[in-house]
């Protein structure tokens, strides 16, 4: 029983236009995470998943395989990451090739570090989790988040306008990266694990100051 990285990055990005494979400090923002996940030596196959024939070429130009294209079904802007990997995992078990685990991991993460995925392997084969992913705290307690509307700020939860914030429970979010998962549960299992990283090493990039912002983090941390 082996790995597989699948990297999903389809053509159609409408914030940021062509967004996977964008130039990020002198190559295609893709080619990042598939470069991780070759180095990182946790993987017998990192593959692409796309429905675009110039993404599948820069994939193969970074040492990724493309063993097949993305149907225009799960290439819309409401299929789901879920079902995107299902559809792999179905293709891959029509070949008779079957792995232990599986690893999506996002075009758009260049300040991934190997070592991060290691700990989320080491995290879902000690636990046996379904699927496992980095998550980051929120910096500021969201508890205490404001409305604003016409000038006037609310609180969502008043009944927290009085606490102090390091006595608050803290909260988290996804850090966008990537998502070990069982191969027979795909992304659909309940049973869910996550290793907590630091903010500097995450950057969701939607927007072009996003985009910024992780070409700054990326200057600053030894990757």
């Amino acid at each position: 029983m082996s790995n597989i990285a699948i990297i999903p990055a389809r053509g159609g990005s409408k914030r940021i236009p062509r967004k996977n494979i964008k130039d990020f400090l002198g190559k295609p923002i893709i080619a990042y995470s598939i470069e991780t996940a070759l180095n990182s030596g946790l993987f017998d196959e990192v593959m692409v998943s796309t429905d675009d024939e110039e993404i599948a070429q820069i994939a193969l130009k970074y040492g990724a395989k493309v063993p097949f294209m993305r149907s225009k079904k799960n290439a819309n802007d409401f299929a789901t990451l879920a079902e995107v990997i299902d559809e792999v995992v179905k293709e891959y078990t029509q070949q008779n090739r079957v792995f232990k685990y599986g690893c999506c991991i996002l075009p758009t993460s260049p300040l991934l570090r190997i070592e991060r995925l290691k700990e989320g392997l080491e995290l879902i084969e000690e636990k046996m989790f379904d699927s496992v992913k980095p998550i980051v705290r929120f910096s500021y307690p969201i508890q205490r988040a404001l409305k604003h509307s016409n000038h006037q700020v609310t609180m969502f939860n008043p009944e927290y306008a009085k606490s102090r914030s390091q006595d608050l429970e803290p909260t988290y979010h996804d850090a966008g990266q990537f998502y070990w998962f069982n191969w027979e549960q795909g992304l659909n299992g309940d049973n869910k694990g996550a290793i907590v990283v630091s903010e500097i090493e995450v950057q969701d990039i939607d927007t072009w100051d996003d985009w910024k912002l992780a070409e700054f983090k990326y200057k600053m941390i030894d990757i």
